[in-house]
């Protein structure tokens, strides 16, 4: 009996968005019997599990074929085509693309190669038209933007997702049009490199001035969201909207990565720690409510116990409330891989110290909204969130991807209760 395609997603937001394209791509196709691995390449970590998963996957499904793609698949395409269990291997570009199911659904194995992958360096455009975002039925997310063209040296995701291409503003605009009138309350901008936006467009417009559009065109929709942003990128467009636009949402997530200029000048980052700190106060004086997330690395190579105690003091100093702590592990092919490595116990507890300091942050920041009243997106009937994406519980059940007005009354974890 045939079986539709089964899909695994690892990894970022990004990834999840195309998977949601690949549902479509493959069933329009007629593809049956396979399951998709849709992989990720950001460490050393992320690339195992994809490894175990499709270990798992081939005990689980032993008559399906396996195709594996994402940036894992397109970083080390080799790896994966020599396991056993795996049947196919396609790049981030290919699996973007309608031929490359339709060619599969007709002759899986036949004259075709095992594996798919084209050189990502030579992609000019971003297959950003494909679905209108993927979410719950309260929030949508929205890829406007794919690739990097920065290197820094700790990071293979060029090398998985290509240089930097934006989808057109009006392509954009008429996605959100469309998921408010299906109903969405709340629509997240996503990409690689966000801030990058609109470089490779005509005029270089820049995020600032695509928030503004979005605002302006789209009246209806109640909540514009900023995935993951670089802070020395933001313009003065964006921090116009910041400053005046009550449905961009207080929060934003920043790659600081470390708050040494020493390790920062060798991640090879376009900021130094005064310049992190400067954008928070800057974004704060004109949004008061502004709540910030940030990923930072543990134990960078090079990096001493000094260099460390100034990652752990900038959250502190930015007042960073939802930490992404990553423990540094090396990839291949990267300058950081080539650098004297910091012992491995170190790296572990430094992640442990940012984590803990990070755990500290939150419980300030839940205590600080007691008392207060809060605009809430219902995720489901009990649980929803804030402006500043605080998760909120209610003992009573409210309607799903509604916004609902709370007081907050308390606090339970790492929960609001209203």
């Amino acid at each position: 009996m045939a079986m539709p395609p089964k899909f695994t997603t690892l990894g970022c937001r990004l990834n999840a968005y195309e998977t949601e394209a690949m549902k479509e791509l493959s069933e329009e196709a007629g593809l049956e019997n396979a399951v998709i691995v849709n992989t990720c390449a950001v460490t050393s970590e992320a690339v195992r599990k994809a490894r175990q998963e499709i270990r798992k996957l081939r005990r689980e499904n032993p008559d399906a074929r396996i195709i594996v793609t994402g940036c894992a698949a397109q970083t080390e395409p080799e790896t994966f085509a020599a396991m056993g269990e795996v049947d196919k291997v396609i790049g981030n570009t290919e699996k973007m693309q309608r031929e490359t199911w339709q060619g599969m659904a007709a002759d899986f194995v036949g004259d075709t190669e095992k594996v798919q992958v084209d050189d990502i360096m030579s992609v000019t455009e971003t297959a950003g038209h494909l679905i209108d975002g993927f979410g719950t039925r309260s929030r949508a997310y929205v890829q406007v933007q794919n690739g990097c063209d920065h290197r820094c040296t700790f990071c293979i995701i060029p090398y998985g997702r290509g240089n930097s291409r934006s989808v057109p503003a009006g392509v954009v605009v008429d996605q959100i049009k469309r998921l408010v009138d299906k109903g969405y309350n709340e629509v997240v901008l996503t990409g690689v490199d966000l801030t990058s936006w609109g470089a490779d467009l005509p005029m270089e417009p820049r995020l600032g001035d695509l928030v503004l559009r979005i605002l302006k065109l789209v009246p209806d929709l109640p909540r514009l969201r900023i995935s993951s942003i670089d802070s020395i990128e933001a313009d003065d467009a964006l921090m116009q909207a910041i400053a005046t636009e009550p449905r961009l949402m207080p929060h934003l997530h920043l790659s600081l990565q470390a708050g040494d200029d020493m390790v920062l000048k060798r991640m090879k980052r376009r900021h130094l720690r005064d310049d992190a700190i400067r954008f928070c106060e800057d974004a704060r004086k004109l949004r008061p409510d502004m709540t910030y997330g940030a990923d930072i690395i543990a134990g960078f190579p090079t990096e001493t116990e000094a260099m460390f105690e100034n990652s752990l003091k900038l959250v502190t100093e930015c007042n960073l409330t939802w930490l992404h702590v990553f423990p540094y592990s090396p990839r291949l092919g990267t300058p950081a891989a080539r650098m004297p490595q910091v012992n491995g116990n170190d790296i572990k507890s430094r992640a442990a110290r940012l984590r803990d300091i990070g755990h500290t942050q939150v419980e300030h920041h839940l205590a600080a909204q007691i008392g207060k009243d809060h605009h809430v997106l219902m995720e489901n009937p009990h649980m929803g969130r804030t402006e500043q994406f605080t998760e909120v519980s209610f003992a009573k059940a409210q309607v799903e991807g509604k916004i609902v007005d709370a007081r907050i009354l308390g606090r339970s974890g790492h929960q609001l209760m209203a």
